[in-house]
């Protein structure tokens, strides 16, 4: 329903402008109406203290006459609003501030009981015989010569509490009147400061997903939303360079896949067409086969690609790399002698247990000394050592070749990468193998680095984490 932040901000508003005008005129209204019931009660009893102390003693005393009484009395009821009467000791009552007759009274009043006399304070109070609506009452006995001699008796009727509660009410609420306006202006500020540079970063969010990645201008609010916008255009800068990847990726796949298939389609339908004379078929059919170990590998290599960026395990192991590295080698004993390239093996120590994934770090010695021989010169050697350093296991593959140019070292990494060097020489690569080693080396936590020099050859030295020999240990 409240899907926008405005309306959200807009019912959160409307909710507690509801709650608070709630509060204040239920419950408020009950408190204030009883703490004004409780402060009308000290009022009265109070006042019924100086009256005492002003009046009833001297007239008790027939010191002061009831007219006399009676006046001063009824002035403090027109100014208090207090109905009080005087009640003598056998709980008649002998003068009433709301009666027409100035003179005592003398009457007997049945309500007027023991009980009634002797509590300080009564609520719900109701005469019928001389009034209409329930008070509040309080009660002072008068004492003489430690006697009672009379009671001063004091009502103060609830619809004048009820009165006073709604002119409090009535601040009270233009007030929150006032609190509500000041509240929405607040609302309004801060959807502003929230809302606007939101719909910003979603705006540019919505033309990142649709493949526009232009920056734009930059937000500037000195918050949360600043950062958030900064993490969406760092976002789109990576879908940038991803998609511009992407596309590489495609024209390269494509490439290295248009090609081998040209010559086998051509050269498979020069044959069938007879272009291509019997005595020469086998030339071609040699060339044919080439290519189709050219896609054999290219296939392999992007299956092997997928599956090492896919995986988020490794089966880790203890082995030893310097068995791992001679095994390796020797199944490129036959190129090697082809070329008449020999290795080096310079171990620090027989045995060079490390902790890793055997099938990958076999594809990574692999792929190293597969690149290795590919750009070494005919006669030459390949320097392969371990060493052991804290704790780490150090893996150093040198060969004696073409080497790498400067500007090209910090893109062999990348993927369906050559150099300008290695286009001639390594016609059957995919440009995928040093991908696939440094994705591999990367899972396992180690990093690989190259060192070059055209014309003298090249060094690629990665480490792994020292293992502990076990009993298991494959052999």
């Amino acid at each position: 329903m409240f899907r926008s932040i405005r309306l959200k901000f807009l019912g959160i508003y409307l909710l507690v402008v509801v709650i608070i005008f709630l509060v204040f005129n239920l419950g408020g209204t009950r408190l204030l109406r009883s703490q004004l019931v409780e402060s009308r009660k000290e009022l009265m009893y109070k006042e019924a203290e100086l009256i005492e102390g002003s009046y009833l003693e001297n007239y008790f005393q027939e010191q002061m006459s009831s007219l006399y009484l009676g006046s001063q009395l009824r002035t403090i009821d027109t100014f208090l609003n207090l109905r009080i009467w005087i009640v003598d000791s056998q709980r008649h009552l002998i003068l009433d501030t709301r009666s027409a007759v100035n003179t005592v009274l003398d009457a007997e009043v049945p309500e007027l009981t023991e009980g009634f006399l002797a509590s300080r304070f009564s609520e719900h109070v109701l005469f019928p015989s001389y009034m209409s609506e329930e008070c509040i009452s309080a009660v002072l006995p008068v004492s003489l010569d430690y006697r009672v001699r009379g009671y001063i008796v004091m009502f103060s009727t609830y619809q004048s509490i009820d009165e006073t509660v709604d002119q409090y009410m009535n601040v009270i609420n233009i007030a929150q009147l006032f609190l509500f306006v000041i509240l929405f202006l607040v609302l309004l500020i801060l959807d502003l400061q929230v809302e606007l540079p939101l719909r910003k970063v979603i705006r540019r969010a919505g033309e990142y997903a649709t493949g526009h990645f232009e920056e734009g201008k930059k937000l500037h609010t000195g918050d949360e939303f600043e950062d958030l916008n900064d993490a969406v255009v760092l976002l789109g800068r990576r879908l940038k360079s991803l998609d511009e990847y992407q596309n590489r990726f495609i024209s390269n796949v494509s490439h290295d896949f248009r090609s081998p298939l040209t010559s086998i389609k051509g050269y498979a339908q020069a044959m069938i067409d007879g272009t291509i004379p019997p005595e020469m078929q086998e030339k071609y059919l040699n060339i044919i086969l080439f290519e189709a170990d050219r896609l054999t590998k290219l296939t392999t290599n992007l299956l092997e690609m997928n599956r090492t960026s896919g995986e988020k395990s490794l089966q880790l192991s203890n082995f030893d790399i310097n068995r791992v590295i001679v095994q390796t080698a020797q199944t490129f004993e036959g190129t090697c002698e082809k070329k008449k390239i020999s290795f080096c093996m310079t171990f620090e120590e027989e045995e060079m247990i490390v902790n890793a994934d055997l099938g990958r770090i076999q594809q990574v010695i692999y792929n190293l000394i597969d690149n290795a021989i590919k750009f070494s010169y005919n006669n030459s050697e390949i320097v392969i050592r371990t060493e052991e350093v804290r704790g780490k296991v150090i893996i150093a593959v040198k060969d004696s070749g073409i080497g790498i140019p400067q500007e090209s070292l910090s893109k062999i990494w990348d993927r369906f990468y050559k150099t300008d060097l290695s286009r001639g020489k390594d016609r059957k690569g995919t440009g995928l193998g040093l991908s696939i080693v440094k994705e591999i080396v990367n899972a396992h936590g180690e990093n690989i680095s190259v060192t070059s020099t055209e014309g003298a050859g090249t060094e690629f030295v990665f480490s792994l984490k020292a293992g502990k020999v076990s009993d298991d240990e494959d052999e």
